[in-house]
């Protein structure tokens, strides 16, 4: 058999399989079974359900570690089970690839729980994305899986959304960068050697949904589809290699992502270049029947799908199963759009090298868990994400401080701490959700989350982090919960305070008592429940009050921001998150991260960003709203410091240049506090009048510093110019000449260099690609 030899060219391996596959045995490689469904009531491999359900083998298996209770080594034994049987005992022994989540660390039991995206993009350090990815991508392989269901690389500018946890945040720039670097490190230097193929969703559209409501249909056109929400998608397919792309699930203009040949293919495929393996988000072809209804039938659904370039169904089969060979049989598919998706998923199966090598080392599993090294890493991401909004003076907080008061929902919940796609997070959902026969039926969520690792709650970090302290603790209230009852304790507590820190915000995941997460989209960006009422009736005391925010967007809290003697923003930091916390409360760590979305005054405002069109963003021609000002609480890129720098020594090393040329962008930057600190420097452009009109500040690159005090550094941003390309009247990507107006500074709204240069030569230059990253040089 031909597909066998190693040696053979991958085309002739696959087109050898490939005809001697039965269509039953095609259509099985085209969809993928819960790893649930292979488990008994001891909720062990059950062998009666593997040989019933793997029969004409398996195109995935979904969630081997994300579904079950199994700990790392169990689930390296369960795949190494399946992978058995589909080798041993099915005709022609294809053995499956093993998906799994993986938005903030592999999403298992005992695996390293990473903050939540929007606080690893606050970092502004693609690098640390690589370097997570690669840890993540360490224990997935080490247990089997060999797919990914991330980045999300959808741009997120509308905070109502509940999934914006999981994105990049707002500004193409930033989220093209992290998600190349995220695609980069999870692919490893090749699939074959000890790659995790990523999967970039959701394509395209996905965030920017009406009402801000997941799966809500999305109204765009196209040049904002190709200039903003494309971006990072063509990035990552042109630059970093991505191997997998899942779909979005709403409409966009009228059409079904879903059903759409023309965004699937013609667009994904045809105009993005992009060759690897289209797999459907959950339940895709289900909902284009009955969620969406322009399918009468299963049938027709699935015909739809494939149709438009969905090669796999997950995560279970539904519509590519019987219905889809019903209308084979009926002639209404053709067998090359089949052999077409089979051959493509197979196609990555020789590519990780599974017909070789489909097993696991079981007894090594334990060493890349959870090391110290992977918890140190947690630790710095989380460190370097930690945005310090608003400051008094009154941080650092003394570690002699006598009395402290911890109060919120969050001081002291280590569940809080993590996003909607965490272990914990999800097998509570599972569980809320089981029927009475299922194996996870009658589980305990607190009980298996004791099993997971381990993660420190932030009231226990502070009274590790000031041990002579005083440290007195009330909840205070639920995220969700309006019961008060909780705010006199609290007001007791703080009233016996030298300072109180209040933790507030969001609960993530799926439940209906979560806050942020997929499908918890809010019409209120204040702080859920009664939060407000609850940091009222604390400030009546009149002690000096530190909000620390464990949020999963960004919120509208003008009325904090008024009274509040500090706030930082913490996102949704994982495991290492308390002791992150604590270290900037306590000094230990200088905050350096910046805002990767704006926050509004109110939600009234939204979508608000910082890359508004000159007539976006205000109201012509008394500018502000009634009742609130235009401008945002804090802007894209924001963030304080416990130190202070000083910008000088601009200059352009051109007044000049041509299409293809580039415009070096040269500063100093120096350190002028008595502390050691991060400044994140950011570099804007404007094209002040373009043939249509262009955002009036777009990020084309951004550096982050660490200085000693009083040194100084000299960074070089090298432009290109064709970074500045932009889509014109006939939607074709141009560099137009005129004058671009340079602008650095420590966020979008707090610039101290300006400068312009000229873009001369033709009106308009066609170009065939787009940039995204600006090199620089530090010394």
């Amino acid at each position: 058999m031909s597909y066998r030899d190693a040696t053979l060219p991958l085309p002739a391996r696959v087109a050898d399989l490939l005809g001697r596959m039965t269509l039953d045995e095609k259509l099985a490689q085209l969809y993928s079974f819960w790893t649930r469904d292979f488990l008994d009531g001891s909720r062990t491999l059950s062998n009666r359900k593997i040989e019933q359900l793997l029969a004409l083998g398996i195109g995935q298996i979904t969630r081997v570690g994300g579904s079950s209770i199994f700990d790392p080594v169990s689930s390296a034994k369960a795949t190494n089970t399946l992978q058995h049987h589909l080798v041993t005992a099915t005709r022609l022994g294809i053995p499956a690839i093993i998906h799994e989540e993986c938005c903030s660390g592999y999403m298992a039991l005992g695996a390293t729980v990473f903050p939540q995206m929007l606080g690893l993009a606050g970092t502004f350090q693609p690098d640390l994305a690589q370097k997570m990815a690669d840890a993540i991508r360490i224990q997935m392989r080490a247990v089997g899986a060999h797919q990914g269901l991330a980045p999300v690389l959808d741009v997120a500018r509308d905070p109502r959304w509940g999934r914006m946890e999981e994105t990049f945040g707002e500004d193409p720039t930033l989220v093209s960068q992290f998600g190349m670097a995220y695609v980069r490190g999870l692919q490893g230097r090749s699939l074959k050697e000890d790659g995790v193929m990523a999967t970039g969703k959701h394509f395209v559209g996905y965030s920017l949904s009406q009402g801000g409501m997941n799966c809500a249909p999305v109204h765009m056109g196209k040049r904002d589809l190709m200039e903003t929400y494309i971006a990072p998608f063509l990035a990552v397919i042109r630059d970093a290699g991505l191997h997998t792309i899942m779909n979005a699930y709403p409409e966009l203009d009228g059409e079904l992502v879903g059903a759409s040949r023309a965004i699937l293919t013609d667009l994904l495929r045809g105009e993005l270049g992009f060759t690897g393996l289209v797999v459907s988000d959950y339940e895709t072809i289900l909902m284009i029947h009955n969620y969406h209804n322009v399918a009468e039938d299963l049938s027709s659904a699935a015909l739809m799908a494939l149709t438009a370039g969905i090669d796999v169904e997950l995560p279970n089969p539904v519509g590519y199963h019987a219905p889809l060979k019903q209308a084979v049989e009926a002639g209404q598919v053709s067998m090359d759009l089949v052999d077409a998706a089979v051959s493509r998923h197979l196609q990555k199966k020789f590519e990780l090298g599974l017909f070789e090598n489909p097993y696991v080392d079981e007894g090594r599993v334990l060493e890349v868990f959870d090391t110290s090294d992977q918890r140190q890493l947690a630790r710095q991401v989380a460190n370097q994400s930690m945005t310090l909004l608003a400051n008094n003076g009154i941080l650092p907080l003394k570690q002699t401080t006598p009395r402290l008061a911890v109060i919120g929902p969050n001081a002291d919940s280590s569940r809080s701490l993590v996003g909607a796609y965490s272990y914990t997070a999800q097998l509570e959902y599972f569980l809320s959700i089981a029927p009475t026969d299922s194996p996870l039926a009658g589980l305990d969520p607190a009980s298996l989350a004791s099993q997971a690792v381990k993660i420190p709650t932030i009231l226990q970090a502070i009274r590790a982090a000031a041990p002579q302290a005083d440290v007195r603790y009330a909840r205070g209230c639920d995220n969700l919960d309006p019961d008060p009852s909780g705010f006199d304790e609290a007001v007791r507590v703080a009233q016996d305070a030298d300072v109180v820190i209040l933790v507030l915000g969001d609960r993530s995941g799926l439940k209906s008592d979560c806050t942020t997460g997929e499908t918890r989209d809010s019409v209120d960006l204040r702080l859920p429940g009664v939060q407000n009422e609850l940091t009222q009736a604390v400030f009546t005391t009149g002690k000096p009050v530190v909000v620390v925010l464990i949020n999963g967007r960004p919120l509208a809290i003008p009325e904090l921001a008024a009274k509040a003697s500090a706030i930082l923003e913490a996102w949704l930091p994982g495991e290492e998150g308390a002791p992150a916390v604590a270290a900037v409360l306590f000094g230990q760590v200088n905050p350096g991260g910046r805002l990767p979305v704006t926050f509004p005054r109110h939600v009234g405002q939204v979508p608000l960003f910082y890359n508004q069109k000159p007539s976006g963003g205000k109201s012509n021609w008394y500018r502000d709203y009634v009742s609130v000002e235009r401008s945002p609480l804090y802007p894209f890129g924001h963030g304080l410091s416990y130190t202070t720098f000083e910008y000088s020594g601009f200059s352009l090393s051109t007044p000049k240049v041509a299409a293809g040329g580039s415009v070096d962008v040269s500063l100093d930057v120096r350190n002028t506090g008595a502390r050691p600190g991060d400044e994140v420097v950011q570099l804007y452009t404007c094209d002040e009048y373009g043939c249509v009109p262009r955002p009036v500040k777009e990020l084309k690159g951004f550096a982050r510093l660490s200085l000693q005090p009083g040194e100084t550094r000299r960074i070089t941003f090298h432009l290109p110019v064709d970074q500045l390309a932009f889509y014109d009247e006939a939607l074709k990507l141009v560099v137009e000449a005129g004058t671009i107006k340079v602008m650095v500074g420590a966020s979008s709204d707090d610039i101290h260099c300006e400068g312009s240069f000229e873009i001369v030569g033709e009106r308009k230059s066609l170009l065939k690609d787009r940039l995204f990253v600006c090199p620089f040089d530090v010394l």
